[in-house]
């Protein structure tokens, strides 16, 4: 350390004789006075102040030397270092190249089998997933692969172990993949069920049995009960009139049997009409179009926005079959209500129909079980896209699930003015009915 002084003067100890900081040195003016807070430098001549710099820059030089050193030889192992190569592909890999060449080469009618849709809506479906960055191709597996997997799980009710096998996959990747695919078509939820239009539906204005009394219908409302796994502790709760664990999931249906409005997660003893309030006082719920309605069974009220059949009549279409004619306007509203209703329970048919794992008991998580049945209805919209296939019921061959008990034993009260509406409309469909029965 430099002493604090003019030019050729030493800095010395504290208590010397000739200290730099005593009076006398203070009076002659060889020295400036030490700052304040600035500690008394030590003793150093200048031959040892000079070893110390040498010293240091010695030091620093190696170290720079070091570190190039070290850096020159990383970059030539980086160039040296060989390829990565791989080995020719084993049997595994092989019958796994076999699989999915049979599942992408194969027809319509065994791409349905497999994936449980035609060859066309699968391609295009894996290269709009990989188009908006929701699934990407690895070294590993293609996109194709992993919505395959995905499909064989939801379309026959597998397990992993199972897809292990029969793709070649461990068990860990084809879960992953599945949690990956699961997620991608999701995110298509928002295109996929959209509102209805204001216009009036090409089915009921081609037919005079519902124009124009129908002219302002926009689809149909109904529950379906999808099986279940739950905990001990929440069976009761999910146990309705079901003999079996069931979630009860609240639907509506446009005429082209596509879902336009999906709620999941609801108990299976929760009662139709509390989940469809539920839906309405939701942010994102269901939204009635102004002036518009639906049809729904006789389990709900009949009040703006919602036009139910009359109870304690005839209304399943099994009870007109044969030359049990309406005898009166309100078995004749019944009957034609009915008949366009039907199209709720046709999606709900084809829905299951497609992917069994709805039908069957799940075995994934309560949560992954809901989410499940909103990727079913966004694939299953997907699909009829593209034209209706073998999987859906034919609507003059669809027998209707009618061993639910109308009005599920809960009393509702009617709105009067829409009770009163129903009453003109069936009055005017007896009234121009002329010569035909239904």
């Amino acid at each position: 350390m430099v002493g604090w002084g003019f030019e050729g003067c030493r800095s010395v100890a504290h208590g010397s004789r000739y200290s730099p900081w005593s009076g006398a040195a203070r009076q002659k003016g060889k020295l400036f006075p030490p700052p304040s807070g600035v500690a008394l430098p030590v003793h150093m001549d200048h031959n040892h102040r000079r070893r110390m710099l040498i010293v240091q820059a010695a030091a620093l030089v190696s170290a720079m030397y070091a570190l190039l050193v070290t850096r020159l030889r990383l970059a030539q192992g980086h160039r040296a270092r060989p390829q990565i190569t791989y080995a020719p592909m084993s049997n595994m890999d092989k019958e796994r190249q076999a699989n999915l060449s049979k599942i992408y080469n194969c027809n319509d009618i065994e791409c349905v089998d497999m994936l449980r849709m035609r060859r066309a809506p699968f391609f295009r479906l894996c290269n709009l997933l990989r188009e908006r960055n929701l699934l990407a191709d690895n070294i590993h597996c293609c996109v194709e692969e992993q919505v395959a997997m995905f499909l064989h799980v939801v379309g026959h009710n597998q397990r992993f172990r199972v897809i292990h096998q029969n793709f070649r996959r461990s068990i860990e990747t084809v879960s992953r993949y599945f949690k990956q695919v699961l997620y991608a078509v999701g995110e298509l939820r928002n295109e996929m069920i959209r509102p209805p239009s204001g216009e009036t539906p090409l089915k009921i204005r081609n037919s005079n049995r519902w124009y124009p009394y129908f002219k302002d219908c926009v689809g149909a409302i109904d529950g379906t009960h999808v099986r279940a796994r739950v905990p001990a502790k929440f069976s009761s709760a999910f146990m309705g009139r079901k003999h079996y664990h069931t979630q009860n999931v609240l639907a509506a249906v446009d005429f082209d049997l596509k879902f336009t409005y999906v709620l999941a997660g609801w108990e299976g003893s929760a009662h139709d009409a509390l989940i469809l309030s539920d839906a309405l006082e939701r942010e994102d719920g269901l939204k009635v179009p102004e002036g518009k309605f639906y049809l729904v069974d006789a389990g709900y009220a009949c009040r703006p926005g919602f036009l139910p059949p009359y109870r304690g009549t005839r209304y399943h279409l099994k009870e007109f079959g044969g030359r049990n004619y309406p005898t009166n306007a309100r078995e004749l509203f019944n009957l034609r209500h009915s008949s366009a209703r039907v199209t709720v329970e046709r999606s709900f048919g084809g829905l299951k129909n497609r992917f069994r794992i709805l039908d069957n008991k799940p075995f994934h998580p309560y949560k992954t079980q809901v989410k499940l049945v909103l990727a079913c209805c966004i694939l299953h919209n997907w699909i009829l896209g593209h034209g209706v296939d073998e999987v859906v019921p034919v609507e003059s061959t669809w027998v209707p699930n009618n061993s639910a008990p109308i009005g599920h034993g809960v009393p509702l009260d009617d709105n009067s003015a829409w009770a009163s509406k129903r009453d003109e409309w069936a009055n005017d469909m007896w009234n121009n009915r002329g010569h035909a029965h239904i």
